[in-house]
């Protein structure tokens, strides 16, 4: 007589289960982010930005196109001749640099977010493919990648929008295709790696697919390194895009970018410094942020770097006590 074995049923977790695990994820990762002081600070000047870029027509004191001649090359309201109206003072033409530095960052945002975004998925996927499935395939997108990679990315990026005329779509599409390289090779160097451990040789095993290896097993592991490339790049595509504007092929009036900002105020550097400093402060400011939280972010999403955190913060105190 065979008994039947009845696999005991686990029930899934209910809503406020999911929540409370949701929350206790967040206040944990509060915790890890406040005991790095870097990575906070890093995290409150990217919020800023962000906030800035989304509400500049709510947080700005001025219409930053209005011209008040009269007003022009105000300086800022600390120096003499200065006002609290224009508390960083006014371009050649009586315009608010602060309201112009507000409007400039939304370019900046919509430009990283949709570079990142775009060449993000174009080259994860394109690295996912190389590094699984290896041999001729592999052969072929690397040789791609070290033949585009050959070019100066700004060389090439002046004769696209030379050749095709510049906008902030065609600098999109042209950052975009300078920027699916990184993301390509990171991710075909952590396939290569992911492809020789047990979970994946087991789902290979039992007659998965490759698209279902790939997508449930391969990609789930690849978020640590992707996500801190990201980050990165976009810290990256803000100078990139500031430097096309500043050449004039990036952003063209009336719209508005910390880069054009620099261009238009560099005639009067000796005599209106704030036109050229204001801008290159937030441009700088942003970049640092972004840089100070993308560390925090490879320490925090990496398992193994964890450890090593923890590792090294642990001998610390140990050798301290002795």
């Amino acid at each position: 007589m065979s008994a039947t074995m009845i696999a005991p049923q686990v029930p899934a977790p209910s809503e406020p289960a999911k929540r409370r695990s949701l929350a206790a994820m967040a206040r944990s990762g509060l915790r890890e982010l406040w005991s790095d002081k870097a990575g906070f600070v890093g995290l409150l000047l990217v919020a800023i930005f962000v906030l800035v870029a989304l509400f500049a027509p709510l947080l700005a004191p001025h219409d930053p196109s209005a011209q008040v001649l009269g007003d022009r090359l105000s300086p800022p309201f600390w120096e003499h001749g200065g006002s609290m109206r224009n508390i960083l003072g006014t371009d050649q033409l009586g315009r608010d640099i602060f309201s112009r530095i507000m409007y400039g960052s939304r370019v900046s945002l919509l430009v990283g977010v949709s570079v990142v975004l775009i060449a993000g998925a174009v080259g994860t996927t394109v690295g996912v493919i190389s590094g699984y499935f290896g041999g001729r395939i592999d052969g072929f997108i690397m040789r791609v990648v070290d033949t585009q990679g050959a070019f100066p990315g700004l060389l090439l990026a002046l004769l696209i929008l030379a050749a095709v005329g510049p906008s902030v779509h065609t600098v999109i599409i042209v950052l975009c295709l300078d920027g699916w390289l990184m993301y390509a090779r990171v991710a075909r160097g952590t396939v290569l790696s992911l492809r020789e451990m047990p979970y994946v040789e087991a789902a290979e095993l039992v007659g998965c697919r490759s698209l279902r290896v790939m997508v449930r097993h391969v990609a789930p592991n690849m978020t640590s390194p992707i996500l801190t490339v990201a980050v990165l790049e976009f810290a990256r595509i803000i100078l990139a895009e500031a430097v096309l504007s500043f050449l004039g092929l990036g952003v063209q009036p009336p719209q508005m970018s910390w880069g054009l900002e620099i261009a238009e105020g560099q005639d009067y550097v000796y005599s209106a410094w704030w036109l050229v400093t204001f801008p290159g402060i937030a441009i700088a400011v942003t970049v640092l942020g972004v840089n100070m939280f993308a560390s925090w972010l490879r320490v925090a999403a990496d398992p193994q770097e964890r450890e090593k955190r923890f590792a090294a913060t642990a001998g610390a105190l140990g050798g301290g006590s002795i």
